[in-house]
């Protein structure tokens, strides 16, 4: 586990009731795991509110869960509110005299960092989020037929991921997709409400997206449709691109809501 103290102001909050408040919170990153968690000193965490939790959690999302094992459970007492297996200690070296706080939705309320709202998990120092408009001509297809053809498009740059071409639903064969229901949201660029299946190709579900009121660090891809190139064939001007391997190759990566 690789670890480094932050210097920005995390709060936690269940109800109006901050029970986390840390100008010094530990960043954690899990071995395998891509994205960071924020552990606490104990005197950073209303200690009163916590109690030692009488059983296990149960099965849940992994994405949120403790990724190795975990010397004691906690449920918090807010205000009349019991909020089961809230926080935990790792057994790990680096954090185990640190408590460590579920950001899974429906557990805490809301994080803030500083005066901003964060959702999903802590925002990663060391990642970068840059959206171009481009005139390249992009060309989106899966088996030979055209889901999208632009050339006005946004590319955006994350690190560690590949570039996501944002294109105007103009651009996009609407007709050859049909909406999934499925939702997801990202502390980088914000809540992706909407998102798309390709028609009859069950490898396909929920392969393209749409952020409808973005962070404005990328608030150009506002309304605009994008496509897992994990997922389907990219050509950029006239060019042929291999499909990345990434994170999101593994569907049990890939967000489904219950939506």
């Amino acid at each position: 586990m690789r670890t480094e103290l932050s210097s920005k102001w995390v709060r936690g909050f269940v109800g109006e009731t901050a029970v986390v408040d840390s100008r010094a919170p530990m960043l954690f990153f899990e071995d395998s795991f891509p994205v960071p968690g924020y552990a606490f000193a104990d005197e950073d965490v209303r200690l009163d509110v916590l109690r030692p939790a009488a059983d296990p959690p149960p099965e849940g999302s992994f994405f949120y869960r403790p990724k190795g094992p975990v010397t004691q459970w906690y449920d918090l007492h807010v205000d009349g509110r019991v909020v089961r297996h809230a926080a935990w200690r790792r057994d790990d070296p680096a954090i185990v005299d640190w408590l460590v706080l579920s950001w899974q939705p429906g557990v805490l309320d809301r994080w803030m960092e500083e005066e901003e709202e964060v959702i999903e998990h802590p925002r990663d120092p060391h990642k970068r989020v840059e959206a171009i408009a481009s005139s390249r001509h992009v060309v989106v297809s899966l088996d030979g037929v055209e889901l999208a053809d632009s050339r006005s498009s946004v590319m955006l740059y994350e690190t560690d991921l590949p570039t996501r071409y944002y294109l105007p639903r103009s651009d996009v064969r609407l007709d050859a997709l049909e909406p999934s229901g499925n939702r997801s949201r990202c502390p980088y660029k914000g809540a992706a409400v909407e998102y798309w299946s390709v028609r009859d190709h069950a490898d396909a579900q929920h392969v393209a997206w749409s952020y409808a009121d973005p962070y404005a660090a990328v608030g150009k891809i506002a309304g605009r449709v994008a496509f897992y190139n994990e997922l389907v064939d990219i050509a950029i001007d006239g060019v042929p691109q291999e499909r990345p391997v990434s994170v999101f190759s593994s569907p049990s990566h890939r967000p489904v809501s219950s939506a």
